[in-house]
């Protein structure tokens, strides 16, 4: 796992992660991305971001659709700091 985490609630949201992910390239700051839907994988998600910290991860970048669900679901499980992107 990389230091970043670049999260998704749908492939859907692509189209506004995407941004993050450019400016990280520019940058050559490696990171991984996941889809992962705190609606329809709430456990999954839930064990992504317990284990997040041991795996290394210093940062998550999250963000899901229109509503915040993931970004709070996600800090609300880690202690590491979650970015909360907006749809």
């Amino acid at each position: 796992m990389s230091e970043i985490s670049v999260i998704m609630g749908s492939k859907s949201d692509w189209p506004t992660m995407k941004h993050a992910c450019e400016i990280l390239d520019q940058f050559n700051v490696s990171y991984d991305k996941h889809v992962i839907s705190a609606h329809r994988m709430p456990k999954e998600m839930c064990d992504f971001a317990q284990a997040a910290e041991e795996k290394g991860t210093k940062v998550i970048i999250a963000g899901a659709g229109m509503a915040a669900h993931l970004p709070g679901m996600t800090a609300a499980n880690t202690v590491i700091p979650v970015i909360g992107v907006p749809g």
